[in-house]
């Protein structure tokens, strides 16, 4: 291949694409950020209304108290997952994937770049949402380091996430189908709004299965001191997944699958 013309990596060539993920969500903050900030508000007010006064505690904490690290990190992956995805299927829809590809980013650039937006995106939402649950429900973070570790593996594994789904989805409609038929299921079936500690043992053992229930339970342990499984089981489970699929992206971007004719 000879030598590359930046060196053995491109910092200037990452830099600039990290910049392009991120520039690309906050000049529509409006839906990057502000809706997802409004639709956790929402899952919220309804649960405390409808269900919060008469559902009792959960795990010794208030029912209100217990799935609000739960909207916190779901609305953080599905944001990360949007974020990657999305880059990639419209690059790939309006015909300029080639302006993602042509610069001299090695594959593993490509997925580092694309990861910064996605976790700058995971990270800004989850600061915004844990303000808002400081000052309406007076929650404080009980360890704001394992929280925020948590949030940045969760935003990258589905950052990778969103980049494996990218690259296969040829149109709008097949990136749909992912979204509606895989992520939205593993993150609502993850232990967002329930302990698993109160499913049939069959279905527990299998949301063990599920990388997203470490991630939402290590983020409840972060906020509120409370989770199902060892936290460092979860942190294990967690960075073990995101290398795992950020690895099949970097393959993918190497092998050019469904990216270039």
């Amino acid at each position: 291949m000879g030598d590359r013309r930046f060196g053995r990596f491109n910092w200037l060539g990452l830099i600039t694409l990290g910049q392009r993920e991120i520039m690309r969500f906050l000049a529509i903050w409006t839906q990057t950020l502000i809706a997802p900030l409004t639709t956790a508000a929402l899952f919220l007010m309804i649960f405390s209304v409808a269900i919060g006064p008469g559902r009792g505690e959960v795990m010794g904490l208030p029912f209100t108290h217990f799935i609000a690290p739960g909207i916190l990190m779901m609305t953080v992956i599905q944001n990360a997952f949007a974020n990657t995805s999305s880059s990639i299927v419209v690059a790939k829809v309006q015909g300029n994937i080639v302006d993602t590809l042509m610069p001299p980013l090695s594959p593993f650039e490509l997925v580092v770049g694309h990861l910064i937006g996605a976790v700058a995106r995971g990270v800004i939402v989850a600061l915004l949402l844990c303000l808002g649950l400081m000052l309406f429900l007076g929650i404080i973070p009980a360890h704001p380091a394992m929280a925020l570790t948590f949030v940045v593996l969760g935003a990258a594994l589905m950052g990778a996430v969103g980049m494996v789904a990218g690259i296969y989805a040829n149109k709008f409609d097949q990136m749909a189908a992912i979204t509606n038929f895989i992520v939205t299921p593993l993150a609502f079936l993850s232990g967002t709004f329930y302990s698993v500690e109160a499913l049939p043992p069959v279905i527990a053992k299998l949301t063990h299965f599920n990388p997203i229930f470490y991630l939402i339970d290590g983020v409840r342990y972060g906020v509120v001191g409370v989770s199902d499984s060892a936290p460092i089981l979860a942190l294990t489970v967690a960075a073990g997944s995101t290398l795992v699929v950020s690895a099949l992206a970097w393959l993918l971007f190497r092998t050019g699958y469904r990216l270039k004719s």
